[in-house]
């Protein structure tokens, strides 16, 4: 669980100074240099699980208000105190964040309520200081937001063309533009192996 930081923080293009992290293949990195959670899905979990759980309390490094997945969109551009920051993809949660809480299918839950958070990569750093406002600069793709990612990428697996277009997103980060490749080009082969064995 993220504790606030009182001042100003550093962000570097690897994320916030004194916040970095050690498993780099699997958390950070430029693509996910900026862990964001809004604070309007806390009173679901809450209520939901029970517990007492307070801003950071799902690892993010920003908890914001009026960013919500159904709102915004992967390519997003923001300017944050001194920062520039883009939306690159959504929050996968992983297996520590239902250990943190003793909750089994907390991943699950998380995936099934849309209720993910993004990640933002740092395209200029600088300081940045809670309460500050995200202030859209630029929206290069409005039809993708986060909420239709992970639409596509958690319950239409079926729908290669969907996930074609979303691979395609140069604003995409590396790994889900991988996963969603590999998912398209194993349905056209799948696609394939099934006109072969017609009679």
């Amino acid at each position: 669980m993220k504790q606030p930081v009182p001042g100003r923080v550093w962000l570097a293009y690897g994320g916030l100074h004194g916040d970095e992290q050690a498993d780099r293949q699997h958390h950070g990195g430029v693509d996910k240099a900026v862990c964001v959670y809004p604070s309007e899905h806390y009173p679901h979990w809450r209520q939901s699980l029970a517990l007492p759980l307070g801003y950071g309390g799902f690892g993010e490094n920003f908890t914001t208000q009026g960013l919500l997945e159904t709102d915004v969109c992967i390519g997003d551009i923001y300017q944050a105190g001194e920062a520039r920051l883009q939306i690159s993809q959504p929050r996968q949660p992983c297996w520590k964040l239902a250990r943190r809480w003793r909750v089994k299918n907390l991943t699950a839950l998380v995936e099934q309520t849309g209720f993910t958070g993004f990640y933002f990569r740092v395209l200029r750093h600088g300081w940045v200081e809670a309460g500050q406002l995200l202030e859209l600069m630029e929206r290069p793709f409005p039809k993708l937001t986060i909420a239709h990612a992970n639409q596509i990428m958690h319950h239409d697996k079926h729908d290669l063309d969907s996930a074609r277009a979303l691979a395609e997103c140069s604003a995409l980060s590396a790994s889900w533009k991988d996963s969603l490749w590999r998912r398209v080009e194993h349905g056209k082969q799948s696609m394939a192996d099934e006109r072969i064995q017609q009679p």
